[in-house]
């Protein structure tokens, strides 16, 4: 902190109304007024929300002759608005992101942001696996006006060859003075070497700036590439009496909806065959989806056939205990297992090159029995449940056993909220 003295005129003092001050040591000094705004800048790229700290001093600063004021500044005050800045642009990242969900398997998500003169000049996001990645778009965007500015990206700079060139190499060439990484990559290919790479180059780079959104985005991509394995979330409905159901709330489904949502990001969904009786394949309602892979269980030969359009069935496979015939007209893939279990369906789904999957239980609670035993195996990752605000008949059972496998299991991070007129419990295993 450094103080310095103001000469003062011999008027009257008009204090400035304000919410806050800062008060010196001095006890004849006159507070000096701060106060935070959020000045929201329009830029051709896109937007973006700027935080500054700033002291507010009188318009008219009066004192009586003979008394000084004393301006007082914290040193930490430009450092804790960088950060901040840093922050909005990685935020800004994410949003960026967030355009690809359910495009982008076995790829993360990723966005990037390039920043010269406190002005963003270049946007991109990874939009498909094999096309360019987040970095090159940003910085296509900026042209020329990338060099010497700050790029921001929610992932590590790549810095391998693979279907791209390493994106480490592109910001080195594109002379930009600064990186600001929101999280390090996972893939051990990458892991810091992007970074590593950045910072041989002479390049400022920093870490770990809103890290934990950045988790949360790529959650299942980071699993799979940690375990191997897919990423799982069980979902099913209860009735406010603890019944289950195979209904769903009439907002969920679509377009913004929760179950609309889960559909578009995973790669694929696990259905009862006895669902497919009261409902249709479940399909994404949001705009230019990808539809997921919908696996179906069978454990009953006498079930009727599957009427789908030629491009739906593309997407079906059915796996079951038993010969069946239940789309073999249609060309559906049929999997006989000696025993159905969730092990064997996640390596089918990893041998795809599947992320993430998600357990839809609805139809019959027989057909999942061996399944959600991968629950207590740790097969399973998240789990979503949604309560109707009806009162359903009695499956004390099913109810009972769905309940105590979570139980078994054990939750944390639960999170509450509404959607429509049901209550969304989200949480993880």
């Amino acid at each position: 902190m450094y103080c310095q003295t103001l000469p003062i005129s011999n008027y009257n003092l008009n204090p400035t109304n304000t919410s806050s001050s800062f008060h010196c040591l001095n006890p004849n000094a006159q507070p000096i007024q701060f106060a935070k705004f959020q000045s929201v800048s329009k830029f051709r790229f896109g937007f973006c929300n700027s935080i500054r700290r700033v002291s507010v001093s009188p318009n008219n600063l009066r004192k009586h002759v003979g008394l000084v004021g004393i301006r007082c500044e914290g040193l930490q005050g430009k450092e804790d608005t960088k950060d901040d800045d840093d922050k909005v642009y990685i935020k800004r990242c994410l949003e960026l992101a967030r355009k690809a969900v359910g495009c982008t398997s076995p790829n993360p998500m990723v966005g990037c942001v390039i920043v010269k003169d406190d002005k963003i000049v270049g946007e991109g996001f990874h939009p498909k696996a094999g096309q360019p990645h987040a970095e090159v778009f940003a910085l296509r965007d900026a042209g020329d006006l990338a060099e010497n500015a700050t790029a921001y990206v929610s992932l590590e700079p790549c810095n391998h060859h693979g279907r791209t060139p390493p994106c480490s190499e592109a910001l080195i060439k594109a002379k930009v003075k600064k990186v600001v990484v929101g999280m390090v990559d996972p893939n051990p290919i990458v892991a810091s070497r992007g970074v590593a790479k950045l910072r041989d180059a002479g390049i400022d780079v920093t870490v770990g700036v809103e890290e934990e959104m950045c988790k949360k985005l790529n959650e299942a991509w980071i699993h799979q590439m940690q375990t191997g394995k897919p990423f799982v979330t069980l979902r099913y409905s209860l009735t406010i009496n603890g019944s289950l159901s195979d209904d769903l709330g009439e907002e969920s489904t679509e377009a913004g909806g929760y179950y609309s949502r889960l559909l578009q990001e995973h790669d694929a969904v696990v259905l009862s065959s006895k669902s497919l009786q009261k409902h249709p394949l479940p399909e994404s309602k949001e705009p230019n989806s990808n539809q997921p892979l919908h696996i179906v269980l069978v454990k009953r030969p006498d079930l009727p056939h599957l009427t789908l359009q030629e491009e739906t069935a593309s997407k079906v496979i059915i796996f079951t205990d038993q010969e069946t015939d239940m789309g073999s007209e249609q060309g559906i893939e049929t999997v006989v297992l000696d025993k159905m279990n969730l092990t064997t369906i996640l390596e089918h789904c990893q041998h795809q090159g599947l992320c993430s999957v998600l357990l839809d239980l609805r139809g019959s609670f027989g057909d999942f029995e061996d399944i959600l035993k991968g629950v207590e195996e740790n097969l399973v990752q998240k789990f979503v449940v949604e309560v109707l605000p009806v009162w359903g008949e009695s499956k004390e059972e099913a109810s009972f056993e769905a309940i105590k496998i979570s139980q078994r299991a054990g939750l944390k991070n639960l999170e509450p909220k509404t959607e429509g007129k049901s209550v969304l419990l989200e949480g993880y295993f």
